[in-house]
């Protein structure tokens, strides 16, 4: 799967935008989840999709159907430059090991002031946890400490905030 990511990570080079996943469903379904800073627009969809089509035919990757398509509110963060992306932001993060009996948090994330996408160490994160008492309290994390992670923002459905 890792050369299926790279090949369409090389095919998407210089179109301004980010892949976020590559993935193999049943039926022949190769699902590609794609990303931009402004969103993802139906255009862009349909311009990945006949890019990857052309590549794969020349590759030679097997597939019945490729659908394309944005990560959607609840994005995924798998990268630590995702981390850095979006800083300040609400995200519900799954740890590999359990702190204070939990695993899974949500709460705002929080960045190094100098940490960077192309920082050679590994950054600790902070995620600024909501409390019932209203007192700040900071869980400090690494990538590595993660086993997955997504946006969690809030949706006012007229008045009803989940």
């Amino acid at each position: 799967m890792a050369d299926i990511f790279v090949l369409t990570q090389e095919a998407l080079a210089g179109m301004d935008i980010e892949l976020v996943d590559v993935e193999r469903a049943p039926l022949g379904l190769l699902r590609v989840t794609i990303d931009r800073p402004e969103g993802v627009r139906i255009e862009d969809c349909e311009q990945v999709s006949k890019q990857l089509s052309r590549v794969f035919e020349v590759e030679n990757v097997e597939y019945k159907r490729l659908e394309v398509g944005s990560p959607g509110i609840d994005r995924p963060l798998k990268r630590p430059a995702d981390f850095i992306r979006f800083a300040n932001e609400r995200i519900e993060i799954k740890l590999r090991e359990a702190v204070d009996n939990r695993k899974t948090y949500s709460g705002t994330l929080r960045i190094p002031e100098n940490a960077t996408a192309e920082a050679s160490s590994a950054p600790v994160f902070g995620l600024e946890l909501e409390t019932k008492s209203g007192e700040a309290q900071v869980l400090s994390f690494t990538f590595d400490d993660v086993d997955r992670a997504k946006l969690d923002p809030i949706i006012d459905f007229k008045g009803k905030k989940r």
